[in-house]
């Protein structure tokens, strides 16, 4: 994990960042269609703007932080935009200036977790197949704690404004305080991104051009393909699963402590995700993931006992380690390590922003004309259809195209992306 002073940093910027997506990610499509009063069409399209500002805004941010080797202090950069943007969201109101606020924010926050994952596997190069996850973990655990602290947070702040009591029936009152919250937190990874690494691995540099060496690699062509269908089927049941919960009769807390079983399950998951990753390869994580999300939601979908519903959420856990972490790992497993940034941008570009907006909006159609069962019951049998697909649609890292690249690297005298680490299968 590399030396204490240097590890010390990343680990918090995961922590605070994540702790704040802990409050904005649960509740906020809950938040637009009762706070603010908006259709289910209307929700599924301001989600949608998220991804669509998105694929203008990751690559651009990528290519910036390749160029100019300075990827800790873009992301820095980029989580005070952030918090900018989430403190202008706490005055929207009207689907337009929501729609336009939510534009702003994404110009800026979608570039993040790449570019985080991004100076993380520059950081871990070389220190084996549980350094990635012995960072993201600290993430999951930030977003585990506010998921926790946030409802009581509000609960105090509804007594003090003298609004205590709506919670079950139309609208969380007062909910538009994880907005400021969540700015002050973001705010504060940003002072903390300060402090990370700015030379090694972290700080390698491209030319002018090299980006378009990716869109030669079969393996990476092949590899957005999967993300794209991955987050078309997984993206709008996730973002619209406040919704779900409120439809089978939950309320804030049941959303609460179906995240507080999910985060549970899933930290273990990923501190471990090296064993997975050595046995498994990071395409049998990948499978791993989509198959748990299958039975996830295709029986999130199909029963309305909330008995049921309440431990099939552990499976969250696996789609999380499977996904989140697979994903960039194969990726990076057949990039340089000089377009690492603009490879992860890509990743949210085609999955985040192509998927997610179709979706997004496809999840909240299906929401509105169709009924809540409907966007888990399509996605949890795509999900089963695609992890049977895996190893034919993804060729190994291993192959000789990913090769290419490492030379190219090491004829710059830097780094491939493959050296020191575990042969991925």
């Amino acid at each position: 994990m590399g030396t204490f002073p240097q590890s010390l940093p990343l680990a918090l910027f995961w922590f605070i960042y994540m702790g704040a997506l802990g409050i904005f990610f649960p509740y906020y499509s809950l938040y637009l269609r009762e706070n603010a009063g908006l259709s289910g069409t209307q929700v599924g399209l301001v989600l949608a703007m998220v991804p669509l500002v998105g694929m203008f805004a990751q690559p651009f941010w990528g290519q910036v932080a390749d160029r100019t080797g300075a990827r800790g202090r873009v992301l820095a950069a980029l989580a005070v935009g952030a918090s900018l943007g989430y403190l202008a969201l706490a005055s929207a109101s009207g689907f337009p200036a929501i729609v336009a606020t939510t534009v702003a924010l994404a110009s800026f926050s979608t570039a993040i977790i790449p570019m985080a994952v991004s100076v993380t596997l520059g950081m871990v190069h070389g220190s084996g197949p549980y350094a990635f996850g012995l960072f993201r973990v600290w993430g999951t655990l930030g977003y585990l704690l506010l998921v926790i602290a946030f409802p009581w947070f509000l609960r105090h702040y509804q007594e003090l404004r003298g609004s205590h009591g709506t919670s079950g029936q139309t609208s969380e009152a007062g909910l538009e305080v994880m907005f400021l919250v969540t700015a002050a937190l973001v705010l504060a990874s940003a002072l903390v991104g300060l402090f990370l690494p700015r030379k090694g691995t972290v700080a390698l540099r491209a030319e002018k051009g090299d980006w378009r060496e990716l869109f030669k690699n079969r393996a990476v062509i092949r590899f957005l393909f999967f993300v794209l269908v991955v987050y078309v089927l997984q993206a709008g049941p996730m973002w619209l699963f406040p919704l779900y919960v409120r439809a089978r009769g939950g309320g804030l807390d049941t959303i609460r402590q179906m995240w507080i079983l999910m985060l549970v399950i899933e930290i273990p998951l990923v501190m471990s995700s090296g064993a997975g990753l050595k046995r498994l390869g990071s395409r049998g994580l990948l499978a791993l993931g989509l198959l748990a999300g299958a039975i996830r939601w295709t029986v999130s979908g199909l029963s309305h006992d909330l008995q049921v519903i309440y431990p099939v959420q552990i499976l969250h856990g696996v789609m999380v380690t499977g996904l989140i972490l697979g994903g960039p790992l194969y990726l990076d497993a057949v990039v340089p390590g000089r377009l690492r940034s603009t490879a992860q941008a890509l990743l949210s570009v085609i999955g985040v922003g192509i998927g997610g907006i179709a979706s997004n909006a496809g999840a909240g159609w299906l929401l509105q004309h169709v009924g809540a069962d409907a966007p888990y019951i399509a996605s949890g049998i795509g999900s089963l259809i695609l992890g049977c697909l895996v190893w034919w649609i993804l060729p190994s890292p291993e192959s000789p195209e990913p090769q290419v690249s490492a030379m190219a690297d090491r004829s710059r005298g830097q780094a491939s992306p493959a050296e020191g680490n575990t042969p991925l299968p």
